[in-house]
């Protein structure tokens, strides 16, 4: 009976000592967020075809608006800029107040996409416009589509 007391003891006082030893270092930290803000990262394409399923991607670039404005878009501040201002709502872009370019009635159409992240919802845009000419006049003073 001695022996057992002592073995029980002995067991409590090395479990104890175990289990104070090491609930500080077990405790998971909590989790934090890297950042305060939404991802942006957009794929910009332009193509020729009558829609997004058979147009010919012709250039495409990433854009990248947080936490600063990077990617292969050449003007990639401007852009993102100008994406802030229409709250990310690309159809806003090829709306502009003025005439524009006279354009030929030929048609060749131009296939203009956005996949990816906008503040961290996902975008999935494309507008058809018949020419390069007609696209060029309703992005008129736009920077986004620019590359």
């Amino acid at each position: 009976m001695r022996y057992t007391a002592r073995a029980l003891g002995a067991v409590s006082a090395l479990t104890v000592g175990l289990l104070a030893g090491t609930t500080g270092a077990a405790e998971a930290a909590p989790a934090e967020a890297s950042s305060l803000y939404a991802p942006s990262a957009l794929v910009l394409t332009v193509g020729k075809g009558d829609g997004v399923a058979t147009s010919t991607v012709q250039r495409a670039v990433l854009l990248n608006c947080f936490p600063k404005a990077g990617g292969t878009h050449p003007a990639a501040a401007k852009a993102c800029a100008e994406l802030r201002s229409v709250g990310g709502q690309f159809e806003a872009l090829t709306v502009h107040e003025g005439p524009g370019p006279m354009c030929t009635k030929i048609w060749d159409p131009v296939v203009v996409t956005a996949d990816g992240v906008w503040q961290g919802k996902r975008v999935s845009w494309s507008q058809t416009f018949a020419n390069a000419c007609e696209m060029n006049g309703a992005m008129q003073e736009g920077t986004v589509y620019s590359f």
